[in-house]
């Protein structure tokens, strides 16, 4: 008799669910698109009852395309968008603030005026993070000023805080499981990675009450079920950042193995084992905790991927859908000098600069929109060279990438692949099942509750649809990069000369 997994899947840009059988085939898939909600330039906002209603939406309808029962299901692992920050009531359930999305700059004066206080060293000691809005904490810390009263409810015992991981599963579970994982909790700028706990001396400095916030478990845990929601005890079995669950799917489970994924956000993930490992301008986090051991890996963020074509498509109206950018792509042989540094809220690994903004540098009167959407390709290639560049030169030697397995919707652009290839210099993998992230959750769900029996044959359902090999000299490579370094960093300190923000 089959067993059935569900993959919950809440993304930044909108939910969706899987339902697979234990050979990985898919039988039922649904997506809905989530709201963006920009208060400000540089703000971006999420509203968690529409984050709960849409995933539950497309998981009936994941279910009903695969015709199944939710008492069918055998098992649930979830995946999330990570570091976006939600507080709700602990009695009503009901957010007292929209969702301040990982992206979102609103809260920069908050980490400024941490660092200012001087705890900008035990941030990066502590938590391995280099402190900046883009974690958690700092939007905990602005709703609680923002929303009159917040902060003596919190310390009263009235208000819940967490990452989207935490919400969804605190109401799947009928309100019975507040919980994150390993992975959730190491984004957070809250997690100490030596204790893989709250950090207590952080949070005092923050302000934030350690009540507020859930129970940090190995990623593997059985949390609760469905029977609330849906009727059925089907345990929710795996908890994941979208970013390891994605190193998971790609069966990166020895140290050195390592993903990029193209997402709304691109990130490099790599596994460096049961020790932290700190490269400059990078982050170290929990990768998970699994079969009662526990693995680190180093993380390289780079905030606009898939963003970028989504900026194309819905406000330049340049694209019609994000696949037409391979053919348009296709139909110039360069960009005849054009660089598209898509720093909309700033640039992320390994620079850091919250005060960057996105740029078109290079245009002349024989620019067309051609050029510019190849541009635009070329930017997730040449972010990702950024941050691979940054963990070979910063791992001192100890980190190598000998190939890079791959992921993510715009895996399927043969044109940005064979790039990414060439400006790397080293082979990359795309896999047959390019949404590492998802599956990687149901895996470790199947892991958890015995629909695979170990690690081994978990590796095995990782399967190569095509390796692409570089085929441009080093010479032309290394030119296109230096030409993007030059765009990049005219980029920096954009919002400050001008004033925007």
């Amino acid at each position: 008799m089959s067993r059935y997994i569900l993959g919950i899947d809440e993304g930044t840009t909108g939910a969706r669910a899987f339902v697979i059988n234990e050979e990985c085939e898919v039988l039922g898939v649904a997506s809905a698109e989530l709201t963006q909600h920009y208060p400000r330039p540089g703000w971006i906002e999420h509203d968690p009852m529409e984050i709960l209603s849409i995933q539950m939406e497309v998981i009936r309808a994941a279910l009903r395309k695969a015709g199944l029962q939710p008492s069918d299901l055998s098992a649930a692992g979830l995946t999330n968008q990570r570091e976006t920050g939600i507080v709700w009531e602990k009695d009503t359930g009901r957010p007292i603030h929209n969702a301040i999305v990982w992206a979102s700059r609103q809260t920069t004066p908050v980490v400024e005026k941490w660092v200012e206080q001087g705890f900008g060293e035990m941030i990066q000691e502590r938590t391995g993070l280099i402190p900046d809005a883009y974690y958690t904490a700092s939007k905990i810390r602005f709703i609680l000023d923002a929303v009159p009263g917040a902060q003596e409810r919190a310390e009263n015992g009235e208000l819940l805080a967490g990452t989207v991981d935490t919400w969804l599963i605190w109401n799947l579970t009928g309100r019975k499981a507040f919980v994150t994982d390993y992975s959730n909790a190491s984004r957070t700028m809250m997690f100490n990675l030596e204790t893989l706990k709250w950090d207590a001396d952080l949070l005092a400095a923050y302000n934030i009450p350690v009540g507020m916030l859930a129970e940090i478990v190995p990623s593997d845990t059985v949390v609760g079920d469905l029977s609330a929601t849906f009727g059925a005890e089907v345990p929710i079995a795996a908890n994941m950042g979208d970013q390891q669950a994605g190193l998971f799917g790609q069966a990166a489970y020895s140290p050195g193995q390592s993903k990029m994924t193209y997402g709304t956000a691109g990130v490099l993930n790599i596994n460096c084992g049961t020790t932290p490992q700190r490269v400059a301008g990078l982050t170290p986090s929990m990768a998970w905790g699994v079969e009662g051991t526990h693995a680190y890996e180093i993380e390289g963020v780079l905030f606009a991927m898939g963003k970028t074509m989504q900026w194309l498509r819905d406000d330049m109206k340049l694209i019609h859908a994000a696949p037409d950018s391979e053919w348009y792509a296709g139909q110039v042989p360069s960009t005849n000098g054009v660089y598209l540094v898509p720093a909309f809220t700033g640039l992320s690994a390994p620079d850091w600069d919250p005060y960057a903004r996105a740029a078109i540098i290079g245009i002349s009167n024989a620019t067309t929109r051609l050029h510019i959407i190849r541009a635009a390709v070329e930017s997730m290639v040449f972010q990702t060279r950024d941050v691979v560049d940054a963990a070979l030169s910063g791992g001192g030697g100890t980190i190598t990438i000998p190939e890079l397995r791959v992921d993510g919707g715009a895996v399927k652009n043969n044109f940005l692949c064979q790039l990414q290839a060439d400006v790397l210099g080293i082979p990359v993998l795309r896999p047959v099942i390019s949404e590492a992230t998802v599956f990687g959750a149901m895996l470790m769900a199947g892991l958890a509750t015995g629909i695979y029996s170990s690690l081994d044959e978990v590796a095995g359902k990782w399967k190569l649809d095509r390796r692409f090999e570089p085929s441009m000299s080093r010479d032309q490579a290394d030119s296109m990069y230096a030409g993007w370094r030059e765009a990049r960093d005219l980029t920096r300190g954009w919002a400050k000369k001008v004033n925007t923000d």
